[in-house]
């Protein structure tokens, strides 16, 4: 169990360290913001005997001398905090980019980022990460895979201006590389990257939508496959859901299809008593689908590291589906006077050495007023 410091711990990159931290048992990070920075010693009492600082903040869009500015000055802010540490952090580790030295604004500076922090720990651990996608990326700037993902989400349609190759790591393994995470869950901190080129990865992501708006799973035949389906189902989080099912019946009574993968999974069905509930975890980069046959239930789901809970009620006698998002806590529970009927699916056979289930309450205080969605 290592004690984390995050500079940028509320961004992108950081939630997601965040997240894997919670489910490594870790205790929450030291978040440090930029206006934190501004008064070295008291970052340095922050930093004092912690095990690992990452430095994650930085300026990736605007003005060429602001993100030229911000970097360099993000960097040396934090090297004034580090040589004023009583007791010094056991590792520092910067979040570069492959882009360093480059040429351009944003590359030259951060590498002389990189220097600057090497300046005040020699022994800096320099991490080149390549391009990030994952679940909750902000549209327009943290990556393309996001912003197609969102237009999608909306019933829009990409637009390939410039078809290049890219290479793409998932969020999860960068966070494990610069966390030094153990092996043993479905991050991978080699981070394995796709390499695709921009209008095959558009025709990917819009034959999944294709698929998915009428309650379909894709064929998810690699890890990558999975995590670009995950990325976009975080888009259509909450609006889309729950996914309308349809009900075919005829003298010998009634069929409904709740799932239609192309790719395979698991399916097992759970009975419930009245009051029970299941479920309090979160899943990292399992698919998983709740689909009510039989009783009354909500659903309810909170993504890690917020307090707002989203709540679905379902029934057997209108079957919808509601996929679980990954990194959100969720359960489901028997709200009904009656014994509950549930299906669930998973993408993958569950194994008990890597089950990609940590725990994690719903409800962290007393339940308030939530989202209720329709």
């Amino acid at each position: 169990m290592l004690r984390l410091a995050l500079t940028g711990g509320r961004g992108f990159l950081g939630w997601h360290v965040r997240v894997l931290a919670r489910a490594l048992g870790w205790s929450e990070p030291v978040l440090i913001s930029g206006s934190d920075l501004l008064d070295a010693p008291t970052v340095a009492e922050q930093l004092d005997g912690v095990d690992r600082v990452l430095h994650l903040a930085g300026v990736n869009r605007g003005d060429a001398r602001d993100v030229a500015a911000g970097n360099v000055e993000l960097a040396a802010a934090l090297g004034r905090a580090l040589r004023l540490c009583a007791a010094p952090p056991g590792a520092v580790v910067f979040a570069n980019s492959v882009q360093a030295g480059n040429g351009t604004p944003y590359g030259d500076a951060k590498a002389v980022a990189a220097a600057t922090l090497a300046a005040a720990r020699p022994d800096l651990l320099d991490v080149r990460l390549p391009n990030l996608y994952g679940e909750h990326g902000r549209p327009y700037y943290n990556s393309v895979v996001a912003t197609f993902c969102r237009l999608l989400a909306e019933q829009r349609s990409p637009e390939v201006h410039e078809d290049r190759e890219l290479s793409l790591v998932h969020v999860s393994d960068a966070a494990a590389r610069l966390m030094g995470a153990p092996d043993g869950g479905p991050w991978d901190a080699a981070m394995p990257a796709l390499r695709t080129g921009v209008r095959e990865l558009a025709d990917r992501l819009a034959g999944y939508a294709d698929l998915y708006r009428g309650g379909e799973i894709p064929a998810l035949t690699d890890r990558h496959a999975v995590r670009l389906f995950n990325t976009y189902r975080s888009h259509c989080f909450p609006a889309s859901y729950p996914l309308s099912l349809t009900r075919r019946a005829d003298l010998r009574g009634e069929l409904v299809e709740a799932v239609k993968a192309h790719g395979g999974g698991q399916t097992f069905c759970s009975t419930s008593r009245p009051g029970v509930t299941r479920g309090e975890h979160f899943h990292l980069a399992k698919v998983e689908r709740f689909c009510v046959l039989r009783g009354s239930a909500e659903i309810r789901l909170r993504r890690v590291g917020t307090d707002e809970v989203v709540r679905f009620p379902v029934g057997g006698d209108e079957p919808v589906v509601v996929d679980m998002p990954t990194m959100w806590a969720h359960n489901i529970v028997n709200t009904g006077p009656d014994e509950l009927l549930t299906l669930f699916w998973t993408n993958e056979i569950f194994d008990p050495a890597r089950p990609d289930t940590w725990t994690e309450p719903v409800e962290l205080t007393a339940p308030e007023p939530a989202v209720v969605a329709a």
